[in-house]
Formats: C-alpha cells, sequence, structure tokens
C-alpha cells in the first residue's frame, strides 16, 4: 500500500465512519474503483481506532462521569440506582453480541461478506430501513392533523432489553455496507429513542467493540501488502478528519432528517449492482491480490 493510498483510505474513513452510510464499504469500494488490493478487514479494524479515539476525546465528559459512576458502584451498591453507572453497565451488556458474533464469523468478515453484491445489497436494504425508522421519528415529533406529538425515549429510558437490542443492531455492521451508526440509530429510531439519544449510545456502544477488534487485528499488520507504516498514517488521518465529522454530525441530527444518507446508500446500491452487471466491475475486485 502506498502512503497516497493510505491517505485517501484514512480520509475515507474519518469521513464515512460516523455517518450511516458504512465505512468498511466504502474503504472496499474506493479500494475497488481505484484499481488497488483489497485494505482487508484488519487495516479497516485498525483505522477505525483512529475514529474511535475521536468519539474519546469528543465524548470525554460523559466516558469520565460513566466510568466514575460504573467504577463507584463495584463497590457502593446506592450506586447501582445511578444512571450513569447503569450506563456503564448497559454498554458492556451491548457489547456483548457483536463481541461474540466477531469471533464466530471472523472468517465470513475476512472473506464472503466483501463480496461487492453483498454490499450493493446491504447498502440498499438497510437504506430503505434507516428511511422508515426515520419516518416513523419525524411523524413522532412533528405530530399531524389527528395526531398529537408522541414523546420519544431518551438514554435515561434504557435497560437492559433495549441494551440488547442495541447490541444486535451494531453487530449487522460485521458485514460490510451496513453501518454500525446506522444500524444502531435505526434500530434506536424503532425503538422510539430520539435521534440524538440514538446517535449518543451508538457511539458510545462502539468505543469497546472498535477498540477490541482494532487491537486484536494488529497481529496482521505487515502481513500481505499493507504494513505498519502506511496503517498508521491512515489511522491519524481517520482520526482528525473523524473529530472533526462527528462534530457536525451531532449537530445536523438535532434538526435535520436521515433521508439524504437513505437516498445516497439506495442510489449507490444500484449503481454498484449496475456496474457488476455490465461487467465494469468485478464482486472480488482486489481481492485476489488482497
Amino acid at each position: 500500500m502506498s502512503w497516497f493510498e493510505s491517505f485517501v483510505l484514512g480520509l475515507v474513513q474519518g469521513l464515512t465512519e460516523f455517518l450511516p452510510i458504512s465505512s468498511s464499504a466504502h474503504l472496499r469500494l474506493t479500494a475497488a474503483f481505484a484499481g488497488w488490493h483489497d485494505p482487508g478487514a484488519a487495516f479497516t479494524a485498525i483505522t477505525q481506532i483512529g475514529t474511535e479515539t475521536a468519539v474519546l476525546i469528543y465524548f470525554r465528559k460523559d466516558i469520565a462521569r460513566i466510568l466514575s459512576a460504573w467504577f463507584r458502584s463495584l463497590t457502593d451498591r446506592a450506586m447501582r440506582s445511578d444512571h450513569d453507572a447503569q450506563m456503564g453497565w448497559l454498554v458492556i451488556v451491548g457489547s456483548i453480541p457483536i463481541g461474540v458474533l466477531g469471533l464466530t464469523l471472523k472468517d465470513q468478515i475476512e472473506g464472503p461478506f466483501r463480496d461487492l453484491r453483498l454490499i450493493a445489497t446491504t447498502l440498499i436494504v438497510m437504506g430503505v430501513v434507516l428511511g422508515v425508522a426515520d419516518r416513523l421519528a419525524a411523524r413522532d415529533e412533528a405530530g399531524g392533523r389527528h395526531r398529537v406529538v408522541k414523546e420519544r425515549k431518551t438514554l435515561k429510558d434504557l435497560g437492559v432489553k433495549d441494551g440488547l437490542i442495541y447490541g444486535f443492531c451494531q453487530a449487522m455492521a460485521l458485514i460490510p455496507g451496513v453501518s454500525r451508526s446506522g444500524a444502531t440509530i435505526s434500530g434506536g429510531l424503532l425503538m422510539g429513542y430520539t435521534r440524538e439519544s440514538a446517535a449518543r449510545y451508538s457511539f458510545l456502544l462502539a468505543i469497546p467493540a472498535v477498540l477490541a477488534s482494532g487491537a486484536y487485528e494488529l497481529k496482521d499488520v505487515g502481513e500481505g501488502h499493507v504494513s505498519w507504516g502506511p496503517t498508521i498514517f491512515a489511522t491519524l488521518v481517520a482520526f482528525f478528519v473523524g473529530y472533526a465529522v462527528i462534530a457536525w454530525f451531532m449537530k445536523f441530527i438535532t434538526t435535520k432528517s436521515f433521508m439524504p444518507f437513505v437516498i445516497y446508500r439506495i442510489l449507490l446500491g444500484i449503481l454498484l449492482f449496475a456496474l457488476i452487471g455490465m461487467g465494469v466491475l468485478s464482486p472480488h475486485a482486489g481481492e485476489s491480490a488482497g
């Protein structure tokens, strides 16, 4: 992998990680369209450490408060009813599905799941799901002629059941094209949470999974065409770009609809199917050399 490739892929990772359009799919597609080798699941997981570091900094006050309350709850029974302490436990509970499935499906994640036809399918299907979820949230928030405004849930309403559902939604992002934020935000909206609450828990929930996945994949750096230098460089680029994107996105979702992302996902999926169907792009582009 050249330094230019690593810069572009780091830029793509930073731009797409927090948007509901799938960073892993865009890394795979960028390489395929450019005629580069597939960067692979290990490169993707490690560069996500960069964007996740941006989450740690952006939500540092929330994270510090949650960690403090959670640690105190281990010895102080009275603290176990504290909302921040409960959030700590719910992040742990919500991380179980992706941890179990990530290890179980490791071979599929690194192989069959990277087929561009599957990515095109998940882009479209999850785009429709996100569109439906967004529409339901908008209807509750706006009310209507014959409907009153419906109050949506916040993170204070989050329990073990909803935390696990969020976790299974996050685990779906093991398939490129699904999108970690897209799946968890869609799940949150369908369960009746506000856009801001769904996004906030989505980002907090991703921290253990992404950091653990990145650390696990460190052993594979240096194998094949991906070396340490470009990987670290891409991770740094992803961090700086990701921090700017997350700050923008958290402001965007408070007043805007997810429909632009829905339309983009569906159009990209259709374009991908068309290119594969016409023989312009192979569904396994770059894999043999990756």
